[in-house]
């Protein structure tokens, strides 16, 4: 007999390939009638969760996790001053989490909404440096109006190889990010530097009568038109044949071709509307918050629109509530730094309560099943019996 310590090579890779493919693995299987209620609860466990884990990372960090969230709560809701803080930050992420969601309802990932935010702030800065005369609602108009028109120029090449070529987005998109911000830095030592900037790399500051008129405390009118463009969305989503023609074409494009419903032009219409949301979202940062162009004006909302996206499971109701969580996310992780929390600590918990709330969201639509390739093989009985049943399971 052949001691197989002794086996040759072969045989042993052969055996393991076979155990390999044997092995069940976990999947992901999406439920069905989970009510909008439950959606809620787990977010606010998903969120605990992280509250708990944070509370020892502070503990083991030498805080009183205790000092740390009141902070956290009293900078972000603690009265008018601290909503509207937070309100400011949760309006460029509502913008973005819409333009990622819109694509998103079709099955199509935006993941260049960070620069679409820049070429649209970028053409706005352009409207107002060219018609800067204008009066003051005129000229918000037109540049909020160009800041669309410049996030519909940067989708269009990822939108038109998308429908046509079947080029990914995801790769397209994310490449333009760079692209974007690149042209702002040659403007801002080039064609619209400021002749005052004294050496320094400014672009011209916008006039005086492009500023977006304040509401209270440090919210301007950008907040109405989020909230405008989330309840039209969800009305054109939800109450119209385009809405559900789109819907049906992401979730099953077979029995819309069936249907005679166009994939091409839904693709189209998906990814430029979401572009154009972004480049919006860019021209209210621009003319709500800044007072000229900057590199980095776009602040990483782009990015962080697409957790708000996804934490909202592409639904402009869910958008808005999950933007304004992670408004007061990061504004009260930013305050916490004045009671000597380090700045990583603190983007940790900011990372922690995001993860959280976004897993509790995954596991309520989805179960996990164990199963077993199918047509595999295995030599090991134990591998079997470990398994229960050749069939999938599900927790």
């Amino acid at each position: 007999m052949t001691d197989p310590t002794h086996a040759p090579l072969h045989t042993v890779s052969r055996g393991r390939a076979r155990w390999h493919h044997g092995v069940i693995r976990p999947a992901l299987q999406r439920r069905t009638n989970v009510a909008p209620a439950a959606q809620a609860i787990a977010f606010l466990i998903g969120i605990a969760a992280a509250l708990i884990a944070g509370a020892l990372l502070l503990l083991a960090a030498g805080h009183d996790p205790g000092a740390v969230y009141g902070r956290m709560i009293d900078s972000s809701l603690g009265g008018l001053n601290s909503i509207s803080r937070t309100l400011l930050r949760a309006t460029p992420l509502a913008l973005a989490g819409l333009a990622v969601a819109v694509a998103g309802s079709m099955g199509l990932w935006n993941i260049g909404a960070e620069g679409q935010m820049m070429a649209g702030a970028t053409v706005a800065a352009g409207v107002a440096i060219a018609a800067g005369d204008l009066p003051g609602p005129l000229l918000i108009l037109a540049m909020i109006g160009a800041g669309a028109v410049g996030g519909v120029i940067l989708m269009a090449g990822p939108a038109l190889a998308r429908a046509y070529l079947g080029v990914s987005e995801i790769i397209t998109t994310l490449m333009l990010v760079e692209v974007s911000i690149r042209i702002v830095e040659w403007l801002e030592t080039g064609p619209w530097k400021d002749p005052e900037s004294q050496g320094f790399a400014l672009i011209e500051p916008l006039p005086d009568q492009a500023s977006l008129p304040g509401l209270f405390g440090r919210v301007h009118i950008g907040v109405l038109i989020a909230i405008a463009l989330l309840v039209a969305f969800w009305m054109a989503v939800s109450r119209t044949a385009w809405g559900y023609e789109l819907r049906m074409a992401g979730s099953s494009p077979a029995t819309a071709r069936y249907a005679g419903i166009s994939l091409q032009r839904k693709v189209l219409t998906a990814l430029l509307l979401s572009g154009a949301l972004a480049g919006l979202a860019g021209a209210v940062e621009l003319t709500g918050t800044a007072t000229r162009l900057d590199p980095g004006l776009s602040n990483g909302y782009g990015f962080a629109g697409i957790i708000v996206a996804a934490l909202a499971l592409m639904r402009p109701s869910g958008v808005a509530a999950v933007a304004f969580v992670f408004g007061a996310v990061q504004v009260g992780g930013q305050s916490i730094q004045t009671l000597g929390v380090t700045s990583s600590i603190a983007t940790i918990l900011q990372a922690m309560i995001l993860i959280a709330a976004l897993v509790a969201a995954v596991l309520l639509n989805y179960r996990i099943r164990w199963v077993r390739p199918v047509g595999s093989n295995t030599d090991l009985p134990e591998a079997a019996d470990a398994a229960g049943t050749t069939g999938a399971t599900g927790v």
